[in-house]
């Protein structure tokens, strides 16, 4: 099975503000690559919360509407120096994957922690990149787990 398989799957993303220039590369590679297997832009739908902190809670509102085929999460998480950044995205990841199974709506990663960041040009850049791949290996893996599920309930029907 292929995404042109259920091509008006509704898709949610869900995107810290944070760092927003390198964020919104992400969405709009999943975009692109989700329109490439034959879906459309029309059927991902972007949603805004402040921080990575504020995903998990919003994932599971939008998953209990039952509108959503799969939900991605996305933020760039950096060390500001007053918390640890690792803390706040394994909380982050874990809220989503309580959504995921608590509500059998597949939510998706693409909350990143880089080891060292700086506001300097090169790393901008580099990160910038780096979430045009994330933002493209998020729509294959969206196509994945859509199919996998298709699959699936076949086998329950």
């Amino acid at each position: 099975m292929t995404i042109l398989s259920h091509p008006t799957a509704k898709i949610a993303i869900v995107r810290a503000r944070w760092h927003a220039d390198i964020v919104d590369r992400c969405v709009d590679a999943f975009v692109a690559q989700w329109t490439k297997f034959g879906g459309s832009a029309a059927d991902v739908e972007i949603f805004d919360v402040p921080g990575a902190l504020e995903i998990p809670l919003h994932a599971q509102k939008l998953a209990r509407t039952g509108r959503y085929a799969a939900i991605l999460g996305t933020a760039f998480v950096v060390d500001g120096g007053i918390y640890r950044h690792d803390f706040v995205a394994g909380t982050v990841l874990d809220g989503m994957m309580r959504v995921q199974l608590d509500t059998d709506v597949p939510v998706l990663s693409a909350v990143l922690t880089p080891h060292n960041f700086q506001e300097s040009a090169p790393l901008i850049a580099f990160f910038r990149e780096h979430f045009v791949a994330k933002g493209e290996e998020a729509a294959n893996a969206c196509a994945q787990i859509l199919d996998a599920r298709a699959k699936l309930a076949l086998l329950n029907a």
